[in-house]
C-alpha cells in the first residue's frame, strides 16, 4: 500500500494519477483531484472512457461523514421509442455500434456537477493536464499498446482519422498525440458545461449524429441534467457497504453480499472451493433479480429496499446446494438479450489530506463504444444503449429520454474511523467483483492493496455454468469446482476480463491515509508530497 498524512491519487495509467496529484498540490481537493485525472484517463485510454462516455461517483465529506452519489448517466433522444425504430426497421436488439446506442454523454455534465458542489478550483485548471498531454502526447504503456486498436470500428467515421496516426495503431513507447481533443476540452475549460451541452461543440455533435441516422436533437443535449442521488447500503458483518441506486446494478454487489454473509467465509479460507462455490451462486442469485427489477426509476418503481432486505437474502441463501452449481437461475428470453455486454471502464479513486474520498467510475460501456467520432471533436461516442431491451414493458424497455440499466458502478465501505472508496470495473463483472473484494478485507483480513490483488473469477452471462477465473487459483481448487458442475476458463494470472480497480482507505483515528493499486492495468497510486518539498 501507499502509505501517507496526505492526499493519494489512485488511477489505472500513471499519468492520470501524477495529474490528480499535482491538482492536490496545487491546492485542490479530492472531487478537484478525481475530475483531473479523468480528464487525462479520456486522453491516454480513450478505448474504455472519454468525453463520449458517462460517470457516476461516490462523494464522502469527511468532516460530517456523509456520502452523497452523482448519477451522471445520459438518456436517450426524446424521438427514440421501440415505435421509432419499428419504423425504422429496427427490432430484437440493437447493432452495438448503431447510432441508435448512443445516449448523450453524460461525463462532462458529472464533471460540472462534482466540482461546483465540492470542488475549490476553477475548470481550466483541472483540465489543464490533460490539455497538455491530448496537445503535446504521451508515449503509450503496455496496457495502452496492448488494447489500442479496435478492428471492429475500423469503418465508423471518424476512428481511423482520430486513433491510428499515419493508418496504423501507435505501439509501446510511440508518442501520441489528439490536438482535437485537446481543443473540445479547452472548450469545455473556458466554457464549462455550456460548451459541450449548449454550444458550437454540441451543434457538431448533432450534425453528425443526426448524419449517421440519429434521433438526436440540440434540445437532448441542452435539456440534460445529472442527478444528485443518496447511496444505498447494507451491512456486512459490522461493516456498512455502500453502492449507488439503479438504474445501476450497485444493487446486485450488496444483495450478493447479503447472500454471503449466511456462510462461514472467514473458515472455508480465501479462493478455497467451499468459498468460491458459495459466491458464484450469491452472484446468480443476485443478478437474477437485478435483472428482473433494475431500470430507470424515472419510469417504473424499482424495488430496492425489498431486494436489499435481510429477510430475502435469507430465502435466497436457502437455494444455494453446497455440492453442486445451479445453471438455471435466470429466465432464458431475459439472460439471451443480456448476455451481450460491454467491459470497458476505468475506476479512479482520490483522497485528500482531510480525508475526503471521491469514488468515480466512467465509461464509454464497450471500448470505444460505437467508435463513431464527429469532425474535429477527438473522442468517441459511447454505446451504452446498448443495454436497452426493445420489448415494451420492461424495466430496462428503450424509450425517450430514459436512462439505461448501466454496469458502471463506484462503491464505498466504513467500519469505525476506517472508510474506504473502491470500484473495480468490467461490465457485468463489477457487481461480482466489489463483493469479492469486500469479503477480502472483512472475511480474510487483507489491506486494499492484497484485497485488490487477489485472484478473482468472473461470470459475465446470467444461465448455465459457465465461468472465468484467473490461473492463480490453484489446480486442486478448480477441480473441485468441476466436480461441482461449473465450468472453468482459465484466464492469464491477473486478466483484465475480471476488472482492474482501485482503492483508498482513511484512518480518521489517526489521520493516515492508504491506498492500493491493481496490477492489472498501468496505474499506480501516487502520494502527495508535502508543500515544502
Amino acid at each position: 500500500m501507499v502509505v501517507t498524512k496526505y492526499g493519494i491519487v489512485a488511477a489505472p495509467q500513471f499519468l492520470a494519477s501524477q495529474a490528480g496529484v499535482q491538482i492536490l498540490q496545487a491546492g485542490g481537493n479530492a472531487a478537484d483531484a478525481a475530475i483531473a485525472a479523468n480528464a487525462v484517463m479520456g486522453v491516454t485510454q480513450p478505448y474504455v472512457n472519454g468525453l463520449g462516455g458517462d460517470l457516476f461517483a461516490i462523494y464522502y465529506e469527511a468532516k460530517t461523514g456523509k456520502l452523497y452519489g452523482l448519477n451522471a448517466s445520459g438518456w436517450t433522444p426524446k424521438a427514440l421509442t421501440i415505435e421509432y425504430l419499428k419504423a425504422h426497421n429496427i427490432t430484437g436488439k440493437l447493432d452495438p455500434i448503431s447510432v441508435h446506442t448512443i445516449t448523450v454523454p453524460g461525463c462532462v455534465a458529472g464533471w460540472d456537477a462534482l466540482r461546483r458542489r465540492f470542488g475549490a478550483l476553477p475548470l481550466e485548471k483541472l483540465l489543464s493536464p490533460a490539455i497538455f498531454y491530448a496537445e503535446n502526447g504521451f508515449p503509450l504503456a503496455e496496457k495502452n499498446a496492448r488494447y489500442w486498436l479496435a478492428k471492429s470500428l475500423l469503418n465508423q467515421p471518424g476512428y481511423k482519422e482520430t486513433y491510428l496516426p499515419g493508418g496504423a495503431a501507435p505501439g509501446l513507447g510511440d508518442v501520441f498525440k489528439n490536438p482535437a481533443l485537446g481543443e473540445s476540452l479547452r472548450q469545455i475549460a473556458a466554457h464549462g458545461r455550456d460548451a459541450f451541452y449548449n454550444g458550437k461543440l454540441t451543434e457538431v455533435m448533432v450534425k453528425f449524429l443526426q448524419s449517421q441516422g440519429g434521433a438526436h436533437t440540440l434540445e437532448d443535449f441542452a435539456d440534460f441534467q445529472p442527478e444528485w442521488v443518496d447511496p444505498i447500503s447494507t451491512t456486512y458483518r459490522g461493516w456498512t457497504v455502500s453502492e449507488l441506486p439503479p438504474n445501476g446494478q450497485g444493487v446486485a454487489a450488496l444483495s450478493m453480499l447479503n447472500i454471503m454473509e449466511h456462510f462461514p467465509l472467514a473458515s472455508y479460507g480465501h479462493n478455497s472451493a467451499d468459498a468460491l462455490h458459495v459466491m458464484i451462486e450469491a452472484k446468480k442469485l443476485a443478478y437474477a433479480d437485478m435483472i428482473q427489477y433494475v431500470g430507470d426509476p424515472r419510469f417504473t418503481p424499482i424495488p430496492v429496499k425489498q431486494m436489499l432486505s435481510k429477510e430475502l437474502a435469507a430465502e435466497r441463501a436457502k437455494l444455494i446446494q453446497t455440492d453442486r452449481a445451479a445453471c438455471q437461475v435466470v429466465p432464458s428470453e431475459i439472460a439471451e438479450k443480456l448476455n451481450a455486454h460491454g467491459n470497458s471502464t476505468i475506476y479512479l479513486s482520490t483522497i485528500d489530506k482531510d480525508g475526503n474520498i471521491v469514488s468515480l467510475i466512467q465509461s464509454n460501456y464497450a471500448g470505444y463504444g460505437t467508435g463513431l467520432v464527429a469532425p474535429g471533436a477527438g473522442f468517441s461516442f459511447q454505446n451504452r444503449g446498448a443495454g436497452f431491451e426493445l420489448t415494451a414493458g420492461k424495466p430496462n424497455s428503450i424509450a425517450g429520454h430514459k436512462r439505461p440499466l448501466h454496469t458502471i458502478i463506484p462503491a464505498f465501505m466504513q467500519k469505525g474511523d476506517v472508510s474506504i472508496g473502491f470500484g473495480i470495473m468490467g461490465g457485468w463483472n463489477q457487481a461480482q467483483a466489489h463483493a469479492q473484494f469486500v469479503a477480502n478485507v472483512v472475511d480474510f483480513g487483507m489491506n486494499v492493496q492484497a484485497a485488490m490483488e487477489g485472484a478473482r473469477f468472473t461470470k459475465s452471462t446470467f444461465e448455465g455454468c459457465d465461468l472465468e477465473m484467473e490461473s492463480r487459483i490453484p489446480d486442486a481448487v478448480r477441480q473441485d469446482l468441476e466436480g461441482r458442475g461449473h465450468q472453468l476458463k482459465i484466464l492469464e494470472p491477473f486478466s483484465f476480463t475480471v476488472g482492474q480497480g482501485e482503492a483508498v482507505m482513511r484512518d480518521a483515528g489517526r489521520a493516515v491515509n492508504f491506498a492500493g493499486a491493481d496490477p492489472r492495468s498501468d496505474g499506480e497510486a501516487i502520494p502527495q508530497s508535502p508543500t515544502t518539498f
